[in-house]
């Protein structure tokens, strides 16, 4: 009886089992010649954590066959030494409970040139070399969806409420369609725009620098770029979207997009118009073509004017950092294409666009003086607006098999104008030092051209290239602007002085021409072994012309005042060789070697008649490694060395007087400094259980540092003068780390990471060393859920720790704690309904600096609603700041100066809003 009844139960048992398990089977063989692999590794890996369940070898006739799999979501991977790893993706349920995979036919690695290959309902992923490819046609694509929305759904990518894309744990800058820039590096013109079903594939790769990726020797120079391939049925048509919404309080946007394409051409117009600081608000190369006019040196020698915040007349830069009620008027248009059997190429841009902000901006500075602290407090009212024009175009062509040209041209012209308006006091052991008001205004024009040609060609030897770079550069800039300045100073019983009084009109002409070439020959010495010769030619000629007119009696401004007017005209020609020897074999990149530069420069004042010449040599060594463990996990270590000279305003400075309390002075007995600098950074992905780890960091430390020297008197006024470092060295570092995976099969994700960055700087105050140590601390955990026309959410919070220390008040700094956290999700009811918010904090703790602490919660609501067939229109109610706590904040310590500032900023609306998508794409009807 108990013999039955053991039976009974092991049958029951068995059946039991069974029922949740199934079996697999299949052959493998060649790819090219068809012949069966023989005890080829067969193994059965659980989808969300890449587990091991089964394996088992094929027999002599490359058949296999296993049995007893539990159900679930499983990978198969199939290995053979030699030949690129086969993994499937499958499902084992009650309707499939046997799976034949029926013939597999693996690839030699040599000749794949690809790790893995991992294939879904159609390829879903391909992994060849540095690039990693998803196949659209393998993910969920909803009705009227987007680019952002595939991308949301692919393995080891990221997107966050504004649209930011991180993939394998890296920042993407770019995204390319068809291989193109599609309006230059905006990457959400692209993935808010471009409709999902119209993507074939999308390709995730390292972008190397144009050098590089000519030679095949790697520099190090890398962007984590995504390419967007299009279906070839998908090439002609239209489709674009219209958006526009109206909100409370005088809020308003507005955002439209056309694009026409057909076969190899590409026509794209757009437009935005908005006060919300969501659209159109910044351009992307803004630090390329700045409206300021300093001058500076280049490495290598070269000498350029650019923007900084110096300005003599505090020119309007046309950016927006979220300081005060923004009006954004963008548009732009784009096209390009290919002829001759793609031999030649053309990509074109043009963009025009209107920006002007206004607001208020309240600032508190701690000034830490050998004799005590020095408190202020200012306000500035601005009203600041900027108009541009810009046009761009690169033409490319490839000559023959051997070599190519690359042109590409860009012109802009500007026009802005800026009035601010200050008022502050400053204050020391609570007795009044002075009382400053003052008003700046400008109108400024700038025109810019700028042209590049790359030239290449490849020698008959393998790896001998020769390549030739030639950039001109030109830039002209006029300025008109008044200033208007009253400061009274108090004595030690805060009892009225004196009074400055200035009121001045200033122009200022800027003209820079800037000529530069780089001749570049590489020459393989062994397989293993390649050398890199450079030789670069540099020839600049800028000119600056600054007047300052003081008031006269009958109200004109016709007196010249020498102490702030001057009329300087600089030449320089450099010349700069360069070697630099890259060792590569196996899994190993050893890249160093040196450039040096000799830079003759000669500085001519118009007004006095007098010359100042100066000739330097800059060095400039170099040393990498990088191994690659495999084609998704690498670490690089790099050494850059570079002499730095001080610039024109630190020898012989124009003197500004904008800020009467601040003035600069010249040292012509400063010499140059030399930094060093050591960076090193770690990355390693796993496609199976999308697991991405990196962690990285940097030392810099600088001999003989150009720092500070500051002389306050008793009145609060400060004398800056640059001086030359010799007994100490200046240093920063930084460290970041991180890692995130898939934590199940559902798509959720879980990542942590930390970062930390500091600063030992010295400076000198009346004529005491000061040493100034800050540092800053974070990290912070995160989950993150996607399922596609369901729900979408991510959860984010951490701590973080800051300290800030002055040598000379050790009684006083700036240590304190703060917390930062993020929430948002988005549901997708039935009836075409969407829901979602998001919610973001901070605080930051009092300090013995500042003795209040700050926090902010900022909460967002939205709803919204869509019609159609084609789900192509939407109704939207969303608010922005529903708990009106809005408010600028930053706190700052540099030097010996700590400031803390609070500025206007967007606060709470309502908005109601409606958008339409149009598609008519590969010949088919309309979808409206």
């Amino acid at each position: 009886m108990k013999l039955y009844l053991f039976t009974i139960f092991c049958i029951l048992s068995h059946c039991a089992f069974a029922q949740n398990s199934g079996a697999i089977k299949g052959s493998v063989g060649d790819h090219t010649s068809g012949a069966n692999l023989r005890y080829t590794t067969i193994s059965v890996l659980r989808a969300k954590d890449s587990t091991l369940v089964k394996f088992t070898r094929a027999g002599e006739n490359g058949t296999f066959n296993i049995s007893g799999i539990q159900k679930g979501k499983l990978f198969l991977l199939v290995t053979y030494p030699g030949y690129a790893d086969y993994v499937e993706q499958f499902n084992l349920d009650s309707s499939k409970k046997d799976i034949d995979f029926g013939r597999i036919k693996l690839t030699l690695k040599a000749t794949l040139l690809a790790d893995v290959i991992i294939k879904g309902k159609a390829a879903a992923i391909k992994i060849k070399g540095d690039t990693t490819e998803f196949t659209a046609s393998a993910y969920q694509i909803q009705p009227n969806s987007k680019v952002e929305d595939l991308l949301k759904q692919l393995p080891g990518i990221q997107i966050d409420k504004d649209g930011k894309i991180t993939a394998q744990g890296q920042k993407v800058n770019k995204v390319l369609v068809d291989g193109e820039e599609f309006f230059g590096d905006d990457p959400t013109l692209v993935t808010k725009n471009i409709r999902a079903d119209m993507v074939d594939k999308v390709q995730l790769f390292d972008k190397k620098s144009d050098q590089a990726t000519f030679t095949g020797i790697d520099d190090g120079k890398k962007e984590k770029t995504i390419n967007i391939k299009l279906k070839e049925d998908k090439k002609n048509g239209y489709f674009g979207k219209l958006d526009i919404g109206g909100a409370t309080d005088k809020f308003y946007q507005a955002q439209s997009m056309f694009n026409a394409f057909k076969k190899k051409q590409k026509f794209s117009a757009y437009g935005t118009l908005g006060n919300t600081g969501k659209i159109g608000l910044g351009w992307e190369d803004n630090s390329k073509y700045g409206a300021g006019d300093n001058i500076q040196f280049q490495d290598g020698g070269n000498i350029f004017i650019s923007s900084n915040g110096d300005d003599p007349l505090d020119s309007y830069n046309g950016q927006y950092n979220g300081e005060g009620i923004p009006v954004a008027r963008t548009g732009g248009l784009h096209y390009d294409t290919k002829w001759n059997s793609d031999k030649e190429s053309i990509n074109t841009n043009y963009k025009i666009g209107s920006l002007a902000v206004d607001g208020t901006k309240s600032t508190l500075s701690q000034n830490n003086l050998p004799s005590g602290i020095i408190n202020s407090n200012s306000d500035l009212a601005f009203d600041s607006y900027m108009f541009r024009q810009k046009l761009d175009a690169t033409y490319q062509v490839k000559l023959d098999s051997t070599s190519t040209i690359k042109v590409s041209a860009d012109g802009t012209a500007k026009n802005g104008d800026s009035h601010k308006s200050y008022t502050g006091s400053s204050f020391s052991n609570n007795l009044l030092l002075n009382n400053t008001s003052r008003q700046v205004s400008n109108d400024n024009h700038d025109k810019i051209f700028n042209s590049n040609l790359f030239w290449t060609k490849k020698l008959k030897k393998i790896g001998r290239t020769l390549s030739l770079n030639v950039n001109q550069a030109y830039k002209e800039s006029e300025s008109t602007g008044f200033l208007k300045s009253e400061i009274e100073f108090f004595n030690a019983k805060t009892v009225p002085d004196s009074i400055q009084l200035i009121d001045q009109y200033k122009t200022n002409q800027i003209k820079s021409s800037v000529f530069s070439t780089n001749l570049a020959y590489t020459e393989p010495l062994t397989k293993s072994l390649s050398l890199i010769l450079n030789y670069g030619f540099g020839l600049s000629n800028s000119s600056a012309n600054r007047k300052s007119f003081n008031r006269s009696p009958d109200g004109k401004y016709s007196s010249l005042d020498p102490l702030y007017s001057n009329n300087y005209k600089l030449d320089q020609v450099s010349n700069l060789a360069g070697a630099i020897l890259n060792f590569k074999k196996n899994k190993s990149i050893i890249n160093f070697g040196t450039k040096i530069a000799s830079v003759n420069f000669d500085q001519q004042d118009v007004i006095n008649n007098s010359s100042f010449k100066r000739t330097f040599i800059n060095w400039n060594p170099q040393a990498s490694y990088q191994y690659k463990f495999s084609q998704q996990k690498n670490l690089r270590v790099s050494y850059l060395g570079n002499t730095t000279q001080p610039n024109i305003d630190q020898i012989q400075p124009v003197r500004v007087n904008t800020d009467p309390l601040n003035i600069q002075i010249g040292n012509p007995d400063l010499k140059s400094s030399f930094n060093n600098k050591i960076d090193i950074n770690y990355n390693s992905y796993k496609v199976l259980s999308g697991q991405s780890i990196y962690f990285g960091g940097g030392y810099n430390f600088t001999s003989d540092a150009i720092v500070s020297s500051v002389d306050t008197d008793p009145t609060g006024k400060s004398v800056y003068k640059s001086i030359n470092l010799t007994d100490h060295q200046t240093s920063n570092y930084y460290l970041y780390s991180g890692a995130s995976r898939k934590l199940n099969a559902d798509e959720l994700y879980g990542s942590v990471n930390f970062n930390s960055n500091g600063r030992i700087y010295y400076s000198y105050i009346n004529g005491s060393l000061n040493k100034t140590n800050s540092n800053s601390y974070s990290g912070q955990l995160s989950i993150s859920k996607y399922k596609e026309k369901k729900y979408e959410s991510r959860l984010a919070f951490g701590p973080t720790y800051t300290t800030g220390q002055s040598s000379l008040q050790k009684s006083v700094n700036d240590n304190g704690w703060g917390l930062n956290g993020e929430a948002y999700f988005t549901i997708y009811l039935p009836g075409k309904f969407e829901v979602g918010s998001d919610v973001s904090y901070e605080h930051r703790s009092k300090t013995q600096s500042f003795n209040s602490d700050f926090n902010l919660v900022l909460l967002n609501a939205r709803i919204s609603k869509k019609f159609l067939k084609s789900e192509g229109l939407k109704f939207s109610l969303s608010a922005n700041d529903l708990l009106n706590q809005n408010v600028g904040f930053n706190r700052n310590a540099n030097g010996n100066m700590i400031t803390q500032t609070s500025y206007t900023t967007i606060k709470r609306y309502f908005m109601a809003s409606i958008t339409w998508d149009f598609n008519k794409m590969g010949g088919g009807s309309a979808k409206k």
